[in-house]
Protein backbone atom coordinates (compact mmCIF):
# COMPACT_ATOMS: atom_id res chain seq x y z
CA UNK A 1 0.00 0.00 0.00
CA UNK A 2 1.33 3.25 -1.05
CA UNK A 3 2.42 5.95 1.73
CA UNK A 4 -0.60 8.35 2.80
CA UNK A 5 -3.18 5.64 1.29
CA UNK A 6 -6.74 4.69 3.55
CA UNK A 7 -6.58 1.15 4.61
CA UNK A 8 -9.55 -0.78 3.24
CA UNK A 9 -12.72 -1.03 5.40
CA UNK A 10 -13.67 -3.86 7.02
CA UNK A 11 -16.40 -5.17 5.59
CA UNK A 12 -17.03 -7.76 9.01
CA UNK A 13 -20.92 -6.57 10.42
CA UNK A 14 -19.29 -6.81 13.94
CA UNK A 15 -15.25 -6.38 14.06
CA UNK A 16 -14.68 -8.84 17.30
CA UNK A 17 -11.15 -8.24 18.80
CA UNK A 18 -9.20 -8.82 22.23
CA UNK A 19 -5.90 -6.69 22.88
CA UNK A 20 -4.52 -6.54 26.34
CA UNK A 21 -6.95 -8.05 28.35
CA UNK A 22 -10.31 -6.39 26.94
CA UNK A 23 -12.69 -8.28 24.34
CA UNK A 24 -14.19 -5.45 21.97
CA UNK A 25 -17.25 -5.99 19.88
CA UNK A 26 -17.72 -3.05 16.98
CA UNK A 27 -20.77 -2.97 15.52
CA UNK A 28 -19.93 -2.11 11.53
CA UNK A 29 -23.03 -1.26 9.72
CA UNK A 30 -22.58 2.51 9.63
CA UNK A 31 -25.32 2.86 6.74
CA UNK A 32 -27.78 1.17 8.68
CA UNK A 33 -26.57 2.81 12.16
CA UNK A 34 -25.29 -0.78 12.75
CA UNK A 35 -28.77 -2.29 12.73
CA UNK A 36 -28.26 -5.81 14.45
CA UNK A 37 -28.46 -8.43 11.35
CA UNK A 38 -29.04 -12.09 13.17
CA UNK A 39 -25.64 -12.86 11.70
CA UNK A 40 -24.10 -10.23 14.12
CA UNK A 41 -26.16 -11.46 17.22
CA UNK A 42 -24.53 -15.28 16.62
CA UNK A 43 -21.19 -13.63 15.99
CA UNK A 44 -20.87 -11.30 19.42
CA UNK A 45 -22.39 -14.48 21.18
CA UNK A 46 -19.73 -16.55 20.42
CA UNK A 47 -17.11 -14.03 21.18
CA UNK A 48 -18.53 -13.33 24.79
CA UNK A 49 -18.46 -17.34 24.94
CA UNK A 50 -15.08 -17.66 24.10
CA UNK A 51 -14.32 -14.46 25.89
CA UNK A 52 -16.07 -15.76 29.11
CA UNK A 53 -13.93 -19.17 29.28
CA UNK A 54 -10.60 -16.95 28.59
CA UNK A 55 -8.64 -15.63 31.99
CA UNK A 56 -6.85 -13.13 30.55
CA UNK A 57 -10.07 -11.38 28.88
CA UNK A 58 -10.97 -8.86 31.81
CA UNK A 59 -13.11 -6.38 30.22
CA UNK A 60 -15.78 -5.98 27.44
CA UNK A 61 -15.98 -2.93 25.25
CA UNK A 62 -19.18 -2.50 23.65
CA UNK A 63 -19.59 0.16 20.46
CA UNK A 64 -19.66 1.09 16.90
CA UNK A 65 -16.57 1.58 14.21
CA UNK A 66 -16.00 4.81 13.10
CA UNK A 67 -16.95 5.45 9.67
CA UNK A 68 -14.52 3.86 6.85
CA UNK A 69 -14.87 7.27 5.10
CA UNK A 70 -14.99 9.70 7.75
CA UNK A 71 -18.26 10.77 7.10
CA UNK A 72 -20.03 11.78 10.19
CA UNK A 73 -23.42 11.32 9.04
CA UNK A 74 -22.40 7.43 8.72
CA UNK A 75 -21.52 7.76 13.11
CA UNK A 76 -24.52 8.62 14.13
CA UNK A 77 -25.94 6.10 16.28
CA UNK A 78 -24.61 3.38 18.31
CA UNK A 79 -27.37 0.69 17.16
CA UNK A 80 -30.57 1.66 15.52
CA UNK A 81 -32.20 -1.60 16.45
CA UNK A 82 -33.01 -5.04 14.67
CA UNK A 83 -32.61 -5.36 11.15
CA UNK A 84 -35.99 -4.76 10.60
CA UNK A 85 -36.77 -4.88 6.99
CA UNK A 86 -35.41 -8.79 6.50
CA UNK A 87 -37.53 -9.78 9.61
CA UNK A 88 -40.24 -8.51 7.40
CA UNK A 89 -39.56 -10.35 4.52
CA UNK A 90 -39.84 -13.40 6.76
CA UNK A 91 -42.95 -12.55 7.79
CA UNK A 92 -44.34 -11.83 4.71
CA UNK A 93 -43.89 -15.60 4.23
CA UNK A 94 -43.57 -18.17 6.33
CA UNK A 95 -42.09 -16.24 9.64
CA UNK A 96 -38.81 -19.07 9.84
CA UNK A 97 -36.24 -16.94 9.66
CA UNK A 98 -37.80 -13.87 11.67
CA UNK A 99 -38.53 -16.44 14.30
CA UNK A 100 -34.87 -17.59 14.84
CA UNK A 101 -33.49 -13.92 14.11
CA UNK A 102 -35.57 -13.28 17.62
CA UNK A 103 -34.79 -16.37 19.21
CA UNK A 104 -30.95 -15.94 18.49
CA UNK A 105 -30.67 -11.95 19.44
CA UNK A 106 -32.94 -12.53 22.96
CA UNK A 107 -30.18 -15.24 23.63
CA UNK A 108 -27.75 -13.09 23.16
CA UNK A 109 -29.49 -10.47 25.12
CA UNK A 110 -30.03 -12.99 28.43
CA UNK A 111 -26.13 -13.87 27.84
CA UNK A 112 -25.55 -10.17 28.10
CA UNK A 113 -27.52 -9.88 31.28
CA UNK A 114 -26.19 -13.02 32.80
CA UNK A 115 -22.44 -12.23 31.77
CA UNK A 116 -20.05 -12.68 34.86
CA UNK A 117 -17.00 -10.11 33.37
CA UNK A 118 -17.65 -6.83 33.89
CA UNK A 119 -19.09 -4.80 29.78
CA UNK A 120 -18.97 -1.32 29.18
CA UNK A 121 -21.53 -0.26 26.41
CA UNK A 122 -21.42 3.14 24.81
CA UNK A 123 -24.46 4.63 24.23
CA UNK A 124 -23.36 7.51 21.49
CA UNK A 125 -25.78 8.74 19.40
CA UNK A 126 -29.17 7.10 17.85
CA UNK A 127 -29.81 3.81 20.87
CA UNK A 128 -32.94 1.97 19.92
CA UNK A 129 -34.46 -0.87 20.59
CA UNK A 130 -31.54 -3.90 19.54
CA UNK A 131 -29.28 -1.17 20.55
CA UNK A 132 -31.25 -0.95 24.18
CA UNK A 133 -30.38 -5.40 24.15
CA UNK A 134 -27.10 -5.12 23.91
CA UNK A 135 -26.58 -1.53 25.96
CA UNK A 136 -28.99 -2.22 28.99
CA UNK A 137 -27.54 -5.83 30.48
CA UNK A 138 -23.98 -3.97 30.81
CA UNK A 139 -22.61 -2.94 33.68
CA UNK A 140 -21.41 0.22 32.75
CA UNK A 141 -23.61 2.07 30.36
CA UNK A 142 -21.90 5.34 28.51
CA UNK A 143 -24.47 8.22 27.60
CA UNK A 144 -23.00 11.46 25.61
CA UNK A 145 -24.58 14.69 24.13
CA UNK A 146 -25.27 12.72 20.97
CA UNK A 147 -27.52 10.01 22.88
CA UNK A 148 -31.40 9.60 21.34
CA UNK A 149 -32.73 6.47 23.70
CA UNK A 150 -35.99 4.94 22.58
CA UNK A 151 -38.36 2.26 21.96
CA UNK A 152 -40.34 2.93 19.37
CA UNK A 153 -41.81 -0.29 17.99
CA UNK A 154 -45.64 0.73 19.11
CA UNK A 155 -45.49 2.65 15.72
CA UNK A 156 -44.65 -0.51 13.97
CA UNK A 157 -47.18 -3.13 15.03
CA UNK A 158 -44.69 -4.36 17.25
CA UNK A 159 -43.49 -3.98 21.03
CA UNK A 160 -40.41 -3.19 23.06
CA UNK A 161 -38.70 -6.49 23.25
CA UNK A 162 -35.20 -6.86 23.65
CA UNK A 163 -35.98 -7.15 27.75
CA UNK A 164 -37.87 -3.85 27.26
CA UNK A 165 -40.51 -5.42 29.28
CA UNK A 166 -38.15 -5.78 32.43
CA UNK A 167 -36.06 -2.89 31.93
CA UNK A 168 -38.89 -0.60 31.33
CA UNK A 169 -40.89 -1.90 34.25
CA UNK A 170 -38.23 -0.83 36.81
CA UNK A 171 -38.02 2.75 35.89
CA UNK A 172 -39.60 5.45 38.41
CA UNK A 173 -43.22 5.55 38.88
CA UNK A 174 -45.24 5.21 35.09
CA UNK A 175 -42.35 6.43 32.78
CA UNK A 176 -42.28 2.66 31.64
CA UNK A 177 -45.85 2.96 30.21
CA UNK A 178 -44.87 6.24 29.14
CA UNK A 179 -42.50 5.38 26.88
CA UNK A 180 -43.59 1.65 25.57
CA UNK A 181 -46.66 3.26 24.83
CA UNK A 182 -45.17 6.09 22.64
CA UNK A 183 -41.66 5.72 22.10
CA UNK A 184 -40.74 9.01 23.23
CA UNK A 185 -36.91 10.07 23.24
CA UNK A 186 -34.38 10.28 25.77
CA UNK A 187 -30.97 12.47 25.61
CA UNK A 188 -28.05 11.17 27.43
CA UNK A 189 -28.91 13.54 30.70
CA UNK A 190 -32.58 11.81 31.01
CA UNK A 191 -31.29 8.28 30.49
CA UNK A 192 -28.81 9.01 33.29
CA UNK A 193 -31.93 10.38 35.47
CA UNK A 194 -33.49 7.78 34.98
CA UNK A 195 -31.01 4.98 35.23
CA UNK A 196 -30.86 3.68 32.08
CA UNK A 197 -27.27 5.03 31.93
CA UNK A 198 -24.71 4.96 34.40
CA UNK A 199 -22.07 7.67 33.27
CA UNK A 200 -21.92 10.92 31.26
CA UNK A 201 -19.17 11.12 29.32
CA UNK A 202 -18.89 14.34 26.27
CA UNK A 203 -18.48 12.82 23.00
CA UNK A 204 -15.18 14.18 22.09
CA UNK A 205 -13.79 12.50 25.28
CA UNK A 206 -14.79 8.65 24.36
CA UNK A 207 -12.03 7.61 22.23
CA UNK A 208 -9.26 8.51 25.12
CA UNK A 209 -11.53 7.12 27.50
CA UNK A 210 -11.30 3.69 25.56
CA UNK A 211 -7.69 3.90 24.68
CA UNK A 212 -7.65 4.44 28.68
CA UNK A 213 -9.61 1.12 29.43
CA UNK A 214 -7.70 -0.66 27.25
CA UNK A 215 -4.35 0.09 28.64
CA UNK A 216 -5.95 -0.51 32.53
CA UNK A 217 -8.84 -3.00 32.38
CA UNK A 218 -8.85 -3.68 36.37
CA UNK A 219 -9.45 0.22 36.63
CA UNK A 220 -12.65 0.73 35.78
CA UNK A 221 -14.86 2.26 37.61
CA UNK A 222 -11.74 5.02 38.56
CA UNK A 223 -11.20 5.32 34.73
CA UNK A 224 -15.17 5.81 34.31
CA UNK A 225 -15.60 8.20 37.32
CA UNK A 226 -12.60 10.29 35.83
CA UNK A 227 -13.73 10.78 32.66
CA UNK A 228 -17.59 11.33 33.87
CA UNK A 229 -19.30 15.21 34.19
CA UNK A 230 -22.29 15.98 35.72
CA UNK A 231 -25.03 16.12 32.93
CA UNK A 232 -27.19 18.95 32.51
CA UNK A 233 -30.90 19.05 33.75
CA UNK A 234 -32.77 16.36 33.18
CA UNK A 235 -36.06 17.52 30.76
CA UNK A 236 -38.22 14.36 31.67
CA UNK A 237 -38.64 15.62 35.35
CA UNK A 238 -40.31 18.50 34.29
CA UNK A 239 -42.80 15.54 33.22
CA UNK A 240 -42.68 13.39 35.74
CA UNK A 241 -45.59 14.39 37.89
CA UNK A 242 -47.87 13.98 34.61
CA UNK A 243 -46.64 11.14 33.24
CA UNK A 244 -47.36 9.51 36.61
CA UNK A 245 -51.03 11.02 36.59
CA UNK A 246 -51.94 10.35 33.13
CA UNK A 247 -50.26 7.19 32.25
CA UNK A 248 -51.36 4.85 35.56
CA UNK A 249 -54.76 4.33 34.44
CA UNK A 250 -55.77 0.45 34.36
CA UNK A 251 -55.91 -0.22 30.46
CA UNK A 252 -55.00 1.61 27.45
CA UNK A 253 -58.76 3.16 27.25
CA UNK A 254 -57.97 4.81 30.42
CA UNK A 255 -54.92 6.45 29.52
CA UNK A 256 -56.47 7.66 26.07
CA UNK A 257 -59.86 9.14 28.10
CA UNK A 258 -56.53 10.74 30.69
CA UNK A 259 -54.99 12.46 28.10
CA UNK A 260 -58.08 13.77 26.12
CA UNK A 261 -59.72 15.15 29.49
CA UNK A 262 -56.28 16.86 30.41
CA UNK A 263 -55.82 20.64 28.84
CA UNK A 264 -51.94 20.68 28.92
CA UNK A 265 -50.57 21.19 25.66
CA UNK A 266 -47.87 18.12 26.64
CA UNK A 267 -51.13 15.65 27.13
CA UNK A 268 -52.27 16.75 23.96
CA UNK A 269 -49.09 16.13 22.00
CA UNK A 270 -48.86 12.59 23.74
CA UNK A 271 -52.81 11.74 22.51
CA UNK A 272 -51.76 13.30 18.93
CA UNK A 273 -48.41 10.70 19.23
CA UNK A 274 -50.66 7.45 20.20
CA UNK A 275 -53.04 8.33 17.23
CA UNK A 276 -50.35 7.41 15.50
CA UNK A 277 -49.60 3.72 16.77
CA UNK A 278 -50.77 0.19 16.47
CA UNK A 279 -54.07 0.02 19.21
CA UNK A 280 -53.18 -4.00 19.20
CA UNK A 281 -49.45 -2.97 20.06
CA UNK A 282 -49.87 -0.33 22.34
CA UNK A 283 -51.92 -3.11 24.78
CA UNK A 284 -49.58 -5.74 23.98
CA UNK A 285 -46.74 -3.06 25.23
CA UNK A 286 -48.93 -2.32 28.09
CA UNK A 287 -49.15 -5.58 29.36
CA UNK A 288 -45.74 -6.67 28.74
CA UNK A 289 -44.38 -3.43 31.10
CA UNK A 290 -47.14 -4.32 34.03
CA UNK A 291 -46.24 -8.01 33.52
CA UNK A 292 -42.72 -7.50 33.58
CA UNK A 293 -42.71 -6.16 37.11
CA UNK A 294 -43.48 -9.06 38.65
CA UNK A 295 -41.10 -11.21 36.71
CA UNK A 296 -37.84 -12.40 38.59
CA UNK A 297 -36.04 -13.84 36.46
CA UNK A 298 -34.12 -12.28 33.08
CA UNK A 299 -34.96 -16.00 31.34
CA UNK A 300 -38.68 -15.60 32.15
CA UNK A 301 -39.03 -12.14 30.27
CA UNK A 302 -37.47 -13.56 27.15
CA UNK A 303 -39.53 -16.66 27.33
CA UNK A 304 -42.32 -14.23 27.04
CA UNK A 305 -41.66 -12.24 25.30
CA UNK A 306 -40.28 -14.65 22.78
CA UNK A 307 -43.99 -15.64 22.27
CA UNK A 308 -44.90 -12.42 21.62
CA UNK A 309 -42.50 -11.97 19.06
CA UNK A 310 -43.11 -14.77 17.56
CA UNK A 311 -47.23 -14.60 17.37
CA UNK A 312 -46.84 -10.70 15.91
CA UNK A 313 -43.77 -11.46 13.43
CA UNK A 314 -46.59 -12.59 10.94
CA UNK A 315 -49.70 -10.74 11.75
CA UNK A 316 -50.71 -7.28 9.58
CA UNK A 317 -50.16 -4.84 11.80
CA UNK A 318 -46.63 -5.41 11.55
CA UNK A 319 -46.49 -6.11 7.81
CA UNK A 320 -48.26 -2.86 7.60
CA UNK A 321 -46.37 -0.44 10.47
CA UNK A 322 -42.87 -1.68 7.80
CA UNK A 323 -44.68 -1.18 5.02
CA UNK A 324 -45.87 2.63 5.70
CA UNK A 325 -43.01 3.48 7.60
CA UNK A 326 -39.80 1.57 6.48
CA UNK A 327 -40.36 0.28 3.12
CA UNK A 328 -42.67 2.67 1.14
CA UNK A 329 -42.24 5.58 3.65
CA UNK A 330 -45.65 7.00 3.17
CA UNK A 331 -46.47 7.16 7.49
CA UNK A 332 -49.86 6.04 6.44
CA UNK A 333 -50.35 2.74 8.34
CA UNK A 334 -53.83 1.10 8.24
CA UNK A 335 -53.85 -0.33 11.36
CA UNK A 336 -56.28 -3.69 11.84
CA UNK A 337 -58.07 -3.39 14.28
CA UNK A 338 -58.13 0.53 13.83
CA UNK A 339 -59.36 1.75 17.26
CA UNK A 340 -58.44 -0.03 20.87
CA UNK A 341 -61.73 -0.93 21.30
CA UNK A 342 -61.34 -2.74 18.69
CA UNK A 343 -58.75 -4.89 20.14
CA UNK A 344 -60.40 -7.55 22.99
CA UNK A 345 -58.47 -8.70 25.77
CA UNK A 346 -58.60 -12.30 24.59
CA UNK A 347 -56.57 -11.48 21.13
CA UNK A 348 -53.50 -10.24 23.79
CA UNK A 349 -53.98 -13.35 25.84
CA UNK A 350 -53.85 -15.16 22.46
CA UNK A 351 -50.29 -13.21 21.61
CA UNK A 352 -48.83 -13.78 25.34
CA UNK A 353 -50.16 -17.60 24.88
CA UNK A 354 -47.69 -20.19 25.30
CA UNK A 355 -45.79 -22.03 22.13
CA UNK A 356 -45.48 -25.56 21.90
CA UNK A 357 -43.23 -26.91 24.10
CA UNK A 358 -40.46 -27.55 21.41
CA UNK A 359 -40.67 -24.07 20.06
CA UNK A 360 -40.33 -22.14 23.49
CA UNK A 361 -37.45 -19.94 23.54
CA UNK A 362 -34.37 -20.87 26.17
CA UNK A 363 -31.31 -19.39 26.91
CA UNK A 364 -27.82 -20.46 25.71
CA UNK A 365 -26.11 -23.68 27.86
Amino acid sequence: MSKGSASPPDDREVIVSAESGVGRLRLNRPRAIHALTHGMCVDMAAALADWYADDAVRLVLIDHAASPDGDPKLSRGFCAGGDIRAIWDSGRTDGDAARRFFFDEYRLNHQLFTYAKPVVAFMDGITMGGGVGISQPAKYRIATERTMFAMPETGIGLFPDVGGGWYLSRLPGRTGEYLALTGGRLDGAECVALGLATHYVRAGALDALKADLIARPTEVDALLAQASETPPDAGIDSHRAAIDRLFGGESYETILAALEADGSEWAQKQRAILATKSPQSCKVSLRLVRHGRDHVDFADEMRVEYRVAAHLCQRSDFLEGVRALIVDKDNQPTWNPSTPEGVPDHAIDQIFAPLDPAEEWTPAA
